[in-house]
């Protein structure tokens, strides 16, 4: 069997940042990487299901709503996976940045927190989900790499 191309990412050098994952045509999959593999220091289920919530609902609300195919978590509990068509690498970043704001503005409850629209409502937390969104906006607003390569 072919190994996907995220297991060939060396995940014990790997840094939060924003990364471009991998490139199918007009679609790019970015890694919204939050926290540093294998340290020990995962994000909660609550945290990454509210930024699910959240994050999916802003970015699909903005200006590259219709480009949107897809936002959610990774598994490994490190990161998000954005999935986007027809747009640059350099708009996508920035609009990163602008929901990362947004979801930190916010005052209200979690987009979608109802048994009708959630399997599993009860867990979510704006407060969980704006710490953090505030600790990876400060990672990416300082980043260098704007080519968004994952490091060698």
């Amino acid at each position: 069997m072919d190994r996907i191309k995220s297991f060939e990412i060396n995940h014990n050098i790997l840094k939060p940042g924003f990364y471009i994952s991998r490139e199918d045509g007009d679609i790019i999959t970015y890694d919204l990487r939050t926290r540093k593999p294998n340290a020990g220091d995962y994000m909660s289920n609550s945290a990454m299901h509210s930024i699910e919530h959240m994050f999916a609902t802003c970015v699909r609300n903005s200006e590259i709503a219709d480009k949107v195919v897809y936002f959610g978590p990774m598994g490994c509990q490190t990161g998000f996976y954005l999935v986007v068509r027809e747009v640059e690498p350099k708009k996508v970043f920035d609009i990163t940045k602008k929901v990362l704001a947004q979801i930190l503005e916010y005052e209200g409850p979690v987009f979608g927190a109802s048994a009708i629209e959630c399997g599993h409502y009860e867990n979510l937390s704006l407060e969980e989900a704006k710490k953090e969104c505030r600790a990876y906006l400060d990672v990416i607003e300082n980043q260098t790499n704007m080519e968004f390569t994952y490091p060698k």
